[in-house]
């Protein structure tokens, strides 16, 4: 088994606006000096994880990030025990607390206006990525609760420094609280770019009301206006496979799984922003593999100047090709072995892809 496994990914996207900054325009970057379009890491993560390439693929052993889990564990306690609703919640509250500071209690106002008891939630304060056995370990000993009136919880009765969560085992966790039970991410996801510059164009938009009658005004029922752009964008993975085996216990069949589901979100799911506008679904044109054990090193450098040209795919896929040679020039070959899958050359496939990278 070779330690690393670098990816690196060219994907063309159509006018989109896959992942919004908080005035709703496409994420940016500006790199080399002029500006790129941008997809943020916790975007595609996101999207990997909720694909549903991860979850045919590894069901069963995905996490789920949440601060409502103690509302799980209040709603199973009074549905399937018949606990009463308030010892369920305190109970809740209780075993919520190994995973995050629990929310504190909220003053609601009745009618007249006057503060109404407070009614505490048990909902942790923070987005707790909690495993499959985690969340059995907590129900179950919610369910023991009821029989004791105290209900101190040692964090080992719920939390696993390893389980079968290969989400987790990638993308890592931190418990603020519980740090012995954090998990070192196993895969490296950088921000997605283009290799060229870009314009952030506009969409001015109208609706228009359908029962709005002919002899009313002519104007839309609404107006908006939309940012937009187009272009190839490199994204890089570093995968760091025995800290990956580490995290799921040893389980080396599992985490080849993971892989090769990994590899196939990367290369066909799309972040959701905006796709009912846009319809801007793609998939990789290029995907560059390497295994071995040398210190890992990202290929962006290939677009510090902005690629230009009538092609940008194949001007943007020579040029990724070029600095990787002359980094291995440079500094003796980067890597053991590769694959390439390239689109608009004809060669490869993602089936190779996915068995070289499950198989490092």
């Amino acid at each position: 088994m070779r330690r690393f496994v670098q990816l690196h990914i060219l994907t063309f996207y159509p006018p989109s606006n896959l992942n919004r900054d908080d005035t709703g325009r496409p994420k940016s970057a500006i790199v080399g000096g002029v500006e790129r379009l941008r997809v943020s890491s916790q975007s595609i993560k996101r999207a990997v994880r909720a694909s549903d390439v991860f979850k045919q693929a590894l069901e069963g052993h995905l996490g789920k990030r949440t601060q409502r889990f103690g509302e799980e564990i209040e709603e199973h306690l009074i549905k399937m025990k018949g606990a009463p609703p308030a010892k369920a919640r305190e109970i809740a509250r209780a075993v919520a607390k190994v995973f995050g500071k629990v929310a504190e209690p909220e003053k609601a106002k009745g009618d007249a206006g006057k503060a109404k008891p407070e009614v505490p939630i048990a909902r942790t304060a923070q987005l707790a990525f909690i495993s499959p056995e985690e969340r059995e370990a907590a129900i179950a000993l919610a369910a023991n609760l009821l029989e004791k009136r105290e209900h101190d919880i040692e964090p080992d009765e719920v939390l696993r420094r390893v389980d079968t969560a290969i989400d987790i085992a990638m993308f890592g966790r931190m418990l603020a609280d519980n740090a012995d039970f954090n998990r070192e991410a196993a895969v490296q996801v950088a921000h997605a770019i283009t290799s060229h510059k870009v314009a952030i164009e506009d969409d001015f938009y109208t609706a228009v009301d359908d029962l709005k009658a002919r002899s009313e005004d002519a104007g839309a029922g609404f107006m908006g206006e939309l940012g937009f752009g187009s272009g190839v964008f490199y994204l890089y993975v570093c995968i760091d496979k025995a800290l990956l085996v580490k995290n799921l216990g040893g389980d080396a069949a599992l985490a080849a799984q993971g892989l090769g589901a990994l590899t196939e979100a990367l290369a066909t799911v799309s972040p959701t922003g905006k796709q009912a506008r846009f319809g801007s679904r793609a998939r990789a044109s290029f995907i560059l593999a390497e295994k071995g054990d040398q210190q890992p090193r990202t290929l962006a450098a290939a677009f510090v100047k902005p690629v230009n040209g009538s092609d940008l795919l194949v001007n943007s896929i020579a040029q990724l090709k070029a600095t990787r040679k002359a980094m291995d020039d440079a500094y003796g070959p980067c890597s053991e072995d590769y694959r390439i899958m390239d689109i608009p050359a004809g060669t490869g496939t993602l089936a190779e892809i996915k068995t070289f990278v499950a198989q490092a």
